[in-house]
């Protein structure tokens, strides 16, 4: 009875924490995009400018931890029935797309403490980190969640074709597209509600029959 009823509470956990991450994540992208609406062809960065990133980079540890407990949330409730393959990539995209999602902010917080900008390393790696290698690890997991709720029949068709194309789009545009990263906590966001509102799991088998 009390496996039982920790299993039930897991999904509300999933979503409340999905809906966590895409917020603090969220915002941590807009503070950064409106601070420097040219990426690192920004040079010069005032006051103003540097606070806004620096709050940026602030609130990614937590979107960060958010997300670990989204994701094992996620699969706590696949259980005995998770295709080992497929839960393999969407752990290991989820586990490698924080780790990029860190690294990129540890490097452009050395760049605002050094005070450079713009052309400097620094600024291109972080650039690099977030928009493409991170981006892309979140495209992977986007499509491997779709793909293990849609096969456990929990997933609602719309929004496992929602997931796909998310991924895909995030998997081809990359940084070639302005706020293009908003897609991940946008579609991270959806789910999370879909599982608040929907009272289970994006991977939560179904009821045995009795």
């Amino acid at each position: 009875m009390e496996r039982k009823h920790k299993r039930l509470a897991t999904p509300r956990a999933a979503g409340v924490a999905g809906v966590a991450f895409a917020i603090l994540t969220a915002v941590a992208i807009v503070l950064v995009r409106i601070a420097l609406p040219g990426g690192v062809d920004d040079v010069t960065v005032d006051a103003g400018q540097r606070s806004a990133v620096r709050t940026a980079l602030e609130l990614i540890p937590f979107a960060g931890i958010a997300f670990l407990w989204f994701m094992g949330a996620l699969r706590e409730q696949a259980g005995e029935r998770e295709d080992r393959f497929v839960s393999t990539v969407f752990q290991g995209s989820g586990l490698i797309f924080v780790a990029m999602l860190f690294a990129a902010a540890a490097t452009a917080w050395t760049v605002l403490d050094d005070g450079r900008q713009g052309s400097s390393f620094g600024s291109d790696l972080a650039y690099a980190l977030l928009t493409t290698y991170a981006m892309r690890m979140a495209a992977v997991f986007v499509i491997t969640t779709s793909t293990i709720g849609r096969r456990l029949g929990v997933l609602p068709r719309p929004l496992a074709v929602l997931g796909w194309l998310a991924g895909l789009a995030l998997l081809v545009v990359g940084a070639e597209v302005p706020w293009s990263e908003l897609v991940f906590p946008a579609w991270v966001l959806v789910l999370s509600l879909n599982i608040l509102w929907g009272g289970r799991s994006v991977a939560s088998p179904p009821a045995a029959p009795t």
